[in-house]
């Protein structure tokens, strides 16, 4: 399988994700280039895990990537970080622009009508977008509504409480058969979380990640998932390739980290993940 832009990945026979292969960039590349990328913040107070969100996809590879939330929420995002830019918004995401090449919502979104809105916005707008947390249990109690929306360029990251609120009907117990079913039904990409991440796409492919650690489980894990998704998703790759480029290099953060490994220390590892990652040959410093 090749992947656009920066990544190249393979699948083998046994449908096990294979570490990934970087791509240098060329040597006139610029930021909006590598893919500018949009990450929804949550509110005042809960803005950790959208923070971890654009930080991994800054680190993953994006050109630019920018907070997008309310004043009180992006005056806490700026005593943070440097790097990230921050956009504020009231009510409609309108700032989506030609250069954005992929947006992520539901790190700490909250579950409302509000994250509904946007997420429906967002779909509307037709860009690579991953759903996480929030944004995927906001549809919990109307699917339909989130699922005649979605498109094949969408990934979906629920863990298995998550999914069965928006899957009620598909058992989770066979994950792989759980896995596609949501995939055909919902027609976005679905990536279910778990000690074997199982990647799923609407015209049946299916692929499996056990290159992963127990270290995994710990909060905000699942954050800086959905921004490696993101960031890869905005360096031009395909939403199943991204999903599963992004399962293999979260699971080697994980074997890297170790015991004590905590959310914030993941997206310091990634430069550590990528670099292993080169093409052989293609890279001097």
């Amino acid at each position: 399988m090749i992947c656009t832009m920066s990544f190249r990945c393979t699948i083998s026979d046994e449908q096990l994700i294979e570490r990934p292969v970087l791509l240098v960039p060329p040597a006139d590349t610029h930021k909006y280039a590598r893919g500018s990328a949009l990450v929804f913040s949550g509110p005042a107070l809960r803005t950790g895990a959208s923070r971890l969100t654009a930080q991994a996809a800054l680190a993953v590879g994006a050109g630019l990537v920018t907070l997008v939330g309310g004043r009180d929420a992006l005056n806490e995002h700026a005593a943070h970080v440097t790097a990230i830019m921050l956009r504020e918004v009231d009510v409609h995401p309108d700032m989506v622009d030609d250069r954005v090449r992929a947006a992520a919502i539901g790190p700490g979104a909250g579950v409302s009508a509000h994250t509904r809105e946007w997420v429906l916005q967002l779909l509307g707008k037709g860009l690579p977008l991953v759903l996480d947390a929030d944004a995927i249990t906001s549809f919990a109690g109307d699917p339909a509504a989130l699922f005649a929306a979605l498109h094949d360029q969408v990934v979906l990251t629920p863990h298995e409480g998550e999914f069965v609120r928006l899957f009620p009907a598909i058992d989770p117990a066979d994950r792989l058969t759980a896995a596609r079913l949501a995939a055909e039904i919902s027609g976005a990409v679905v990536l279910l979380k778990g000690p074997a991440t199982v990647v799923a796409a609407p015209d049946g492919r299916l692929a499996i990640n056990r290159h992963a650690a127990p270290w995994l489980a710990t909060a905000g894990s699942g954050d800086v998932l959905a921004g490696l998704v993101c960031g890869i998703l905005a360096q031009g790759n395909s939403a199943y390739e991204a999903a599963c480029i992004a399962s293999w290099l979260h699971g080697d953060i994980g074997m890297r980290g170790g015991p004590g490994l905590t959310a914030d220390r993941m997206v310091e590892r990634i430069p550590l993940v990528l670099r292993d990652c080169l093409e052989e040959g293609k890279f001097q410093l």
